[in-house]
């Protein structure tokens, strides 16, 4: 890809420079306030190339000894990224699970275990955008604001940022223009529904004086069908002042409210060893969310709210909000010490409406309407059913009512029932309505020391970084329905029938058949983190000698809210013999109060053989922490070379071995899916990682970037317990091997640029147990950008041509050890065919 390459060629030339923790700075050796036109410039100009993860200044990103990755705007278009974790493909070694939609993806670095986000912080110009890391693509996403993407994984990671062990991906913004107004206008939309509309402008007020807005206002009813449409918007403003002498301050500001629709898992057939759909619910863009899932009361206990019902709002998605004000300032105060200061605050809050299919009940609660209704131990709602032969001992047999169409069929009627949709299907859907309340203060102080005499150069950087963080979240009123198996799918009531099939009694409330399923869940954490470092890169010549650490000392406050022993009965009118609201809150809490301090620390050496050829090594051992439970860690070893050979070849190696201790997660009983269990193990991951771009003629160029692993439990313990069985597995949802490889042609007189992408990613394990096998498979994309003039550009992608069937994840709600039951599971799955574009306007 023409920018890319050329970009990774400057750099590898020694126009790079790197920036104070985590912020980018410019390669100007006059300027003595680098980070001042960092993001401003173009990646075609030479002095402007910058990376995330080291602090000396002006040093080439060849004589390196962490593994870093910039990809520029062009890059992020080129991608045409549906989500924010679909920008972090562009990083060779992430493995990104883009299959909930545009948000709450899973991603994972190096070969720890999928379905979360740990060991790897976002950032948005150098601070991260949540301090824990997790669920930060709730509040970010990219628009014409970002610049480029920077990234380093292990090496520094871990000492310039917090809970970044493994990987730190800095969005870094554009800057105002000082020299002139510009602006951009974008339109884009896709074949599944999404029509999005960007801006930027910028303009100098003063000499000293600059500032820029840019945003985006949208609406989207998802990738997959949908009834309903999302709307959404975002604004972001900088007002940024120079000082004479160099450095700067500036103000910034953002805020905005998006709505977008959830996937979860949803059932699938295997057939020959290939996942298929069911009919009626098609594998590529069916949906079982719909109109039936619009507004359902669900009973709770008054001590969570006061009415005794919390509403699930499948028609309002995930709302996320946020608003946050920043100020950074970076000055000189001699030839040699530069000073800054960053910081932000951010208020947030999402509400989460999520349908997760299968949950609690995993493969179990997939089974025929004729099942559903027949007491015994066969029947996912046995418990129901034996309550309503209690409560209505003069019928003679059951049946469901179709919420939206009134249509009746009883257990009598099994022709009727197996041919429903097709496939003869019910299941049991878990309703999870989550909202969380945060607040997030950071703090990044401190300077950085450059001595240079000749051969000898030495930058030492020193700081402190303090976040003050507490989150409130109200996770009350799971509670689960019967549905049937098709996109839009309809709630059913289970009805007691007398022999002439009449209704003589409701077991069900409106479809529920379930409350309080995954507990109280009402939660406060606060987190009051101070993080004293230091990072020194020192060089002899062509021998470079990097070492930082990070002591960090977290006072930790967890809240819990208590579920009643005695369950709270459900309020006056709801039907059904479900009487009591389950486990939920009683109104009292529990109070845990933890310190932990840790610390983490690197080093790393590069030797320039020749200006084109370089060799690295790394050790680097970090931490994650976890409010008030354990402290994980992260080891990891990495080597490297880098070379390249003029227009005609840049690229680079890196072996690596990771090691991670103690991981610790709850996740669903291998016993009892409805139980959820602690999990505790080490993981161990070697491998390769190859990034490399080949030009043999001007117009033409293909770019490689891939991952080969062998990651592998050990010492794996269920609730304390050791299971060597799961000894030598592979870790769920981690695949062994990742590449992608794109093309791309030049079209002659600057016409524009035609380029493909093909994404292999390798097989997966559903589960720890290694029981479900999901297939490998390979994604093929292409576009074409066409500049019309100087101002106006033109662009069309496609992702997943051929629309090939692909499998993140099987149902993490099963259990450890999950399994195929009578050619049936959950899984979550990528998309089918989607195109779409976007015309561009700058002026």
């Amino acid at each position: 890809m023409r920018n890319r390459r050329t970009i990774r060629s400057l750099l590898f030339a020694g126009s790079a420079t790197i920036a104070v923790p985590a912020l980018a700075q410019t390669a100007t050796p006059q300027d003595a306030a680098p980070v001042q036109d960092a993001a401003q410039a173009a990646p075609a100009d030479n002095q402007d190339i910058v990376v995330t993860g080291q602090t000396s200044r002006n040093r080439p990103l060849i004589t390196a000894s962490a593994d870093i990755t910039l990809a520029s705007r062009a890059d992020i278009d080129r991608k045409a990224p549906r989500s924010t974790a679909d920008m972090l493909e562009l990083v060779p070694g992430i493995f990104v699970e883009s299959t909930a939609g545009s948000v709450s993806n899973n991603y994972s670095v190096r070969g720890l275990q999928g379905g979360g986000q740990r060991f790897v912080q976002l950032e948005e110009d150098g601070l991260p955008i949540l301090y824990s890391g997790g669920g930060a693509d709730f509040f970010f996403d990219q628009d014409l604001t970002i610049d480029r993407l920077e990234a380093v994984k292990g090496g520094s990671s871990g000492v310039l940022t917090v809970n970044g062990a493994g990987a730190t991906i800095n969005f870094v913004s554009k800057r105002p223009n000082f020299d002139h107004a510009e602006g951009m206008a974008r339109v884009t939309a896709y074949n599944y529904g999404l029509k999005r509309g960007d801006f930027y402008y910028s303009q100098p007020i003063s000499d000293k004086l600059a500032f820029n807005v840019g945003g985006y206002v949208q609406s989207s009813p998802g990738v997959r069908d949908n009834p309903f449409d999302y709307p959404g918007w975002r604004i972001k403003g900088t007002l940024e002042y120079k000082f004479d002498g160099g450095g700067y301050m500036s103000l910034s500001a953002k805020g905005g409210e998006v709505k977008n629709a959830y996937y979860a898992d949803q059932p699938y057939r295997f057939t020959n060893g290939k996942p298929a759909g069911i009919p009626s619910l098609d594998t590529q863009f069916g949906n079982v969310g719909g109109d039936a899932f619009t507004n359902i009361a669900v009973p709770v206990s008054t001590n969570a709210h006061a009415s005794g019902f919390r509403p699930f709002r499948y028609d309002q998605g995930i709302v996320a909000k946020t608003a946050q004000v920043r100020f950074d300032i970076e000055k000189p105060a001699s030839d040699s010490i530069n000073l800054f200061l960053h910081t932000r605050y951010l208020k947030y809050s999402y509400d989460f409406n999520g349908l997760f299919p299968g949950s609690g009940t995993g493969n179990a609660g997939l089974a025929s309407a004729l099942s559903y209704l027949t007491p015994g131990a066969s029947s996912p709602i046995n418990d129901l059913l034996t309550a309503g032969q209690a409560a209505f001992p003069n019928a003679t047999h059951f049946g469901i009512k179709d919420l939206r169409t009134g249509v009746l069929i009883g257990s009598d009627q099994a022709s009727t029932l197996n041919a429903l949709n097709g496939n003869g299907f019910l299941q049991r859907t878990t309703l999870n309505h989550d909202s969380i309340d945060g607040r997030d203060f950071g703090l990044n102080v401190g300077g950085r020391w450059d001595v240079d005499h000749g051969n000898f150069k030495n930058s030492l950087t020193v700081g402190v970084m303090y976040y003050n963080v507490k989150t409130s979240q109200d996770q009350s009123a799971t509670a689960s329905v019967v549905n049937d198996v098709k996109t839009n799918s309809d709630i059913y009531d289970i009805v007691a029938l007398n022999a002439a099939n009449a209704v003589v009694g409701t077991l069900s409330d409106n479809g529920l058949v379930s409350y309080g399923d995954w507990g109280a869940g009402i939660r406060v954490r606060k987190n009051s983190a101070v993080s004293l470092y230091a990072n020194d890169e020192l060089s002899f010549g062509d021998l470079h000698i990097d070492g930082g650490i990070r002591w960090e000392n977290d006072d930790a406050t967890a809240i819990d809210g208590n579920a009643a022993l005695v369950n709270q009965p459900v309020q006056p009118g709801v039907v059904g013999v479900v009487r009591t609201v389950g486990s939920t809150f009683d109104g009292t809490y529990t109070t845990l109060h933890r310190t932990r301090a840790k610390a983490a620390y690197t080093v790393g050496a590069n030797y320039l053989i020749t200006p084109r050829f370089a060799l690295y090594a790394r050790y680097a051992k970090g931490f994650q922490t976890n409010t008030t439970d354990p402290i994980t860690t992260i080891e990891l070893y990495e080597a490297g070379v880098r070379y390249n050979y003029g227009r005609l070849f840049s690229g680079s190696a890196t072996v690596f071995r990771t090691n991670f201790k103690n991981q610790n997660y709850n996740f669903a009983d291998p016993l009892n899916p409805a139980v959820q269990s602690n999990i505790n193990a080490d993981l161990k991951t070697r491998g390769i990682e190859i990034d490399a771009s080949v030009r043999p003629i001007n117009w033409f160029s293909i770019d490689l970037q891939g991952v080969f692993q062998e990651p592998k439990l050990v010492n794996l313990q269920i609730n304390g317990a050791n299971q060597s069985g799961f000894t030598g597995n592979r870790p769920e949802r981690t695949p062994a091997k990742l590449f992608t490889i794109t093309p791309s042609i030049k079209l002659p007189h600057g016409l524009g640029e035609v380029y493909g992408r093909y994404k292999y990613i390798g097989r997966i394990f559903a589960d720890a147990g290694n029981g479900v096998a999901l297939p490998s498979y390979g994604v093929t994309s292409a576009g074409i950008t066409f500049n019309l003039t100087k101002q106006l550009q033109a662009s069309f992608n496609a992702d997943n041509i051929f629309n090939v069937i692909g499998l993140t994840e099987g149902n993490p709600r099963q259990g450890q050890t999950q399994a195929i039951n009578d050619g049936y599971f959950y899984a979550r799955g990528i998309v089918g065919t989607t195109y779409g574009g976007t015309i561009t306007m700058k002026f």
